[in-house]
């Protein structure tokens, strides 16, 4: 029993740590005998602020619904962002999901997030201060929000850069500014 509470008040904590944002609701309609029965279609995006970012989609007869099952999906499927000096990306970065494509810019510090709508709620929920982007095609808010996760996920840290080559970060950055030399002399 007293487990259980305890589990109960983890899990709490746990979904605390998170901030969601609600950012289309689909009203959709069947017609049936009698009339129209409407159903709500929610796309949420939940992320702690700190790199951990999620988006869901759910679907209900009501709004509170469809939202709190968007809001699950999105803790279910997390992924880990990057962030350059806990405030903005690594490096420049493009996404694309169907006709929804996205460029995502590294911006200095103070320059805020420069984004539309859906874009605006990822970097919110990932806790980005410092970002510059630009939606190119379709502007279906699921489009450009999945395109966005495409493009994050591509995002590398230098840290896993090196580990991956099995180099220190250091000789990672004196290598770059070599061949910045070279290409300047060439």
């Amino acid at each position: 029993m007293a487990r259980d509470r305890d589990n109960r008040h983890d899990r709490e904590d746990r979904d605390s740590e998170f901030v969601d944002r609600l950012v289309h609701i689909n009203r959709v309609a069947k017609v049936v005998k009698g009339g129209r029965r409407f159903g709500f279609a929610a796309l949420v995006v939940v992320g702690d602020q700190k790199g951990r970012v999620g988006f869901g989609h759910g679907k209900a007869r009501e709004v509170p619904e469809a939202i709190r099952k968007a809001t699950e999906a999105a803790k279910r499927g997390l992924i880990r962002v990057p962030l350059r000096e806990g405030r903005t990306l690594h490096h420049d970065v493009a996404g694309r999901h169907g006709a929804g494509k996205v460029l995502l810019r590294a911006a200095p510090a103070g320059t805020g997030i420069i984004a539309g709508g859906p874009m605006r709620a990822v970097f919110e929920a990932v806790g980005m201060q410092d970002v510059v982007s630009k939606s190119l095609g379709s502007s279906n808010p699921y489009n450009l929000v999945r395109a966005t996760f495409d493009a994050l996920k591509a995002e590398d840290s230098p840290r896993s850069v090196a580990a991956r080559r099995g180099i220190k970060v250091s000789s990672l950055q004196t290598r770059r500014r070599d061949s910045d030399a070279a290409a300047a002399e060439g």
